[in-house]
């Protein structure tokens, strides 16, 4: 801090008291919510993103994490981010369609031909451009996409060998639109339902079966209650971290690009962490988490999956038909 001159002592105290002040008051307490359980990809993500932050802003960024809904569920978040009153939420991306229908362009099933494609897509200039227009739209900083998983199936009723097998399945979907009518389409029988609510739902056997990433079963523990599981990989799924304008508004230039570089370099190393742990989840769930899988065809999902996709490509208007055709021309 540059030293000045005052001919007054009373000045000289007036404005160490102020430049103390003004020192205080450029800390900034950051509140970042998730509804999943510990342990979860949020977590990891959450956590590391905690840690970084702090560490490139010199420690005048305190990160406080709130785990498992305490702040409130996905359902609530965005638009307690629109209005201010939460700093900051991790939401998987079909819950921010409500608030952005945009965002449906990358729910639709089997819309990424791999991860590969998912990550030039996300990582790359539409992902880039998806994000300034939702924030010019909403308001809402998108920070990091993520890692990029897949929503594995499980049920009660049956072992999935084949589409048919859905048939009439009670299956808990989120409450979105695309997903309804992608488990439509499969044949089974969507019920839209909360996360809050899900676990219950299942418990209870007011459904029979969900989707979830791989490891929101094993965090949850739903292995405990459902036998049968599917890798069907019909939703690719990813959880941006976002913030509030208001949040973003009480940094200063230097917090701000420490944010950004955290949430950027948090995002990488989730992608990693949790690429490296799928697997062996998946080894487990199968294992000694006592779930039943078989051999099932593909095919007749896929082909369910491109009818969704081509309706609601012509059936959105303009600029989601771009977003899907810009999607799409990126896996090759």
């Amino acid at each position: 801090m540059k030293k000045f001159k005052f001919t007054s002592i009373v000045a000289s105290v007036a404005a160490i008291v102020f430049s103390a002040q003004t020192a205080l008051a450029d800390d900034v307490v950051i509140n970042l919510g998730y509804a999943a359980a510990e342990g979860s990809s949020y977590s990891v993500l959450a956590n590391k993103f905690e840690e970084l932050a702090e560490q490139y802003s010199g420690g005048s960024i305190d990160v406080k994490v709130r785990c498992c809904g305490q702040l409130m569920g996905e359902d609530e978040a965005f638009k307690a981010m629109q209005l201010g009153t939460v700093d900051m939420h991790i939401i998987t991306g079909n819950n921010i369609s409500p608030h952005y229908p945009l965002m449906d362009a990358f729910v639709l099933p089997y819309i990424f031909k791999d991860k590969d494609h998912a990550y030039r897509v996300l990582e790359g200039e539409v992902g880039a451009k998806f994000a300034a227009s939702l924030n010019k739209a909403t308001g809402v900083h998108l920070l990091t996409y993520g890692f990029v998983g897949d929503r594995d199936f499980y049920n009660s009723r049956n072992p999935i060998t084949k589409m048919e097998d859905m048939k009439g399945l009670k299956v808990r979907v989120p409450k979105n639109q695309v997903m309804i009518d992608t488990f439509t389409e499969f044949g089974a029988a969507p019920i839209p339902l909360p996360w809050a609510d899900t676990p219950t739902a299942l418990q209870t056997g007011t459904v029979e079966g969900a989707d979830n990433g791989t490891s929101f079963i094993k965090s949850q523990k739903f292995y405990e209650i459902m036998p049968h599981f599917t890798v069907l990989e019909h939703f690719s799924y990813f959880s941006p971290l976002f913030a509030s304008e208001r949040i973003m508004g009480k940094l200063d230039d230097a917090q701000k690009a420490a944010v950004l570089k955290a949430a950027r370099d948090a995002g990488i190393y989730q992608k990693d962490d949790m690429t490296n742990k799928i697997g062996k989840i998946r080894a487990f769930l199968t294992g000694e988490g006592g779930m039943k899988t078989v051999e099932f065809d593909r095919n007749d999902f896929i082909a369910a999956g491109q009818r969704v996709q081509d309706k609601y490509a012509s059936d959105k208007g303009a600029e989601f038909t771009d977003l899907v055709t810009a999607i799409r021309s990126a896996a090759n």
